[in-house]
């Protein structure tokens, strides 16, 4: 039997199918450096100040744009325009046609298996409380998806 993510486009989707799409790694509430001259995006190791870093979930979620003013709430609409997202986001995974990696708790069940893998923020993340604007270029990272 065929899971509704392997027979409905994103756009079809439900809201709760939607967001149980997530897998919970936390990469996406990342803080996020642009360079305005070649519009080269920079991932930080720098949680956004809502992200609960150990469970990988926002604080606020239903508030967070209110409170986080480039905060981007993410939609069948604008997938395809944001760029910074990890190859290993189900949603950008699902949109491209590919498979849910093995370790989605869509497919194990649990939802400790993405942080398991180290597929998460929560072993490497800090938060940006605190963090002064000039110092955010010393928190450029790396992925290694």
């Amino acid at each position: 039997m065929s899971e509704f993510w392997q027979t409905k486009k994103l756009h079809e989707m439900s809201q709760q199918e939607w967001e149980s799409l997530c897998d919970g790694c936390g990469k996406c509430c990342l803080v996020k450096l642009e360079d305005y001259e070649t519009a080269e995006i920079y991932h930080t190791n720098l949680a956004c100040k809502l992200l609960d870093i150990n469970a990988c979930r926002c604080t606020n979620y239903e508030g967070r744009q209110q409170q986080v003013d480039d905060c981007v709430k993410l939609d069948p609409q604008n997938l395809k325009s944001i760029k910074w997202l990890p190859d290993t986001c189900s949603y950008k995974l699902i949109e491209q046609g590919k498979p849910l990696p093995d370790w989605h708790y869509l497919i194990t069940g649990e939802r400790d298996t993405v942080h398991q893998v180290l597929g998460s923020v929560r072993h490497f993340a800090t938060t940006e409380v605190g963090v002064e604007e000039q110092d955010l270029e010393q928190h450029i990272i790396q992925w290694v998806d």
